[in-house]
């Protein structure tokens, strides 16, 4: 069963893409095909949602990507078949508790994830677990700033964007990526210190 922030995100399914598109066209886009470009061997993308990431990843790709929410993984699945992307699996799973052995995937892609997933500890354990040693776990998230000031604006976002989808403005995700063992190779700012690019491997 679908638990609550789940269920937000299929009822909204549909109309996602939609909502996203000013920012798909502003940024978002090439960043995406940033991220994705470094992705190599067996992938695993995490809160894959409605698939924004798939056009932007080689037909040849060896991808599984999972999502908690039934009705954005549905969508999903009609773009990659659109797409003719046959090595891609898609699997309704959660990503607190996911079903992979350890030390599955080569690469781990995370896009807007960690910052709705209901306890992000859990979930970069799990992805910790199922990434092999060597391996790279690649984010794009936005968290919390060192600014006062710009975190006195996302707290204001974030009266909104917690009780309405889960998604909190103020999380400090690149602490809690180390504190589940990760070591970062790299984080890039890129949009002042809020939104992150974070290229981190397994020991």
């Amino acid at each position: 069963m679908e638990h609550q922030t789940a269920q937000k995100y299929t009822r909204i399914a549909k109309l996602y893409d939609l909502f996203q598109w000013p920012l798909e066209m502003l940024h978002l886009s090439s960043l995406r095909s940033e991220v994705i470009a470094k992705g190599e061997g067996k992938i695993l993308e995490v809160g894959i949602g409605t698939g924004k990431n798939l056009s932007y990843y080689p037909f040849s790709a060896d991808l599984s990507g999972i999502d908690f929410s039934s009705g954005m993984l549905n969508i999903a699945r009609r773009k990659a078949a659109q797409l003719g992307m046959n090595n891609t699996t898609l699997i309704e799973m959660d990503i607190e508790a996911m079903n992979f052995p350890d030390d599955s995937f080569d690469t781990i892609i995370s896009t807007f994830v960690f910052c709705t997933v209901p306890h992000p500890d859990k979930g970069l354990r799990e992805l910790y677990r199922v990434l092999k040693p060597g391996g790279k776990a690649i984010f794009l998230e936005h968290m919390k700033s060192c600014s006062k000031g710009l975190n006195a604006i996302l707290w204001i976002m974030d009266t909104f964007s917690t009780p309405m989808l889960g998604t909190s403005m103020l999380r400090e995700t690149q602490k809690e990526i180390e504190k589940a063992g990760f070591t970062v190779l790299k984080s890039q700012n890129k949009v002042f210190d809020i939104l992150r690019l974070i290229v981190a491997t397994k020991p």
